[in-house]
């Protein structure tokens, strides 16, 4: 799993290690949005290399990560 975005990066979640906080979706509004639950759900996963990090380092659960395709 690369450590930073490049142009084939997409943001990914682990679903199992997400607890619901939300902060993803907080942070990237216009990519994730949070299913009737709480947990998110990825409408965009090619987001914007700097917000993507900064919604990686502040995930409390560390469910986000940067997946090459």
């Amino acid at each position: 799993m690369p450590t930073s975005p490049d142009r084939q990066a997409e943001i990914r979640i682990d679903r199992i290690a997400c607890s619901a906080h939300g902060i993803c979706a907080s942070l990237l509004p216009r990519d994730i949005q949070l299913d009737e639950w709480g947990y998110p759900v990825i409408a965009n996963a090619a987001v914007d290399p700097a917000e993507g990090e900064t919604a990686i380092r502040l995930c409390p659960a560390r469910a986000l990560y940067w997946a090459g395709t």
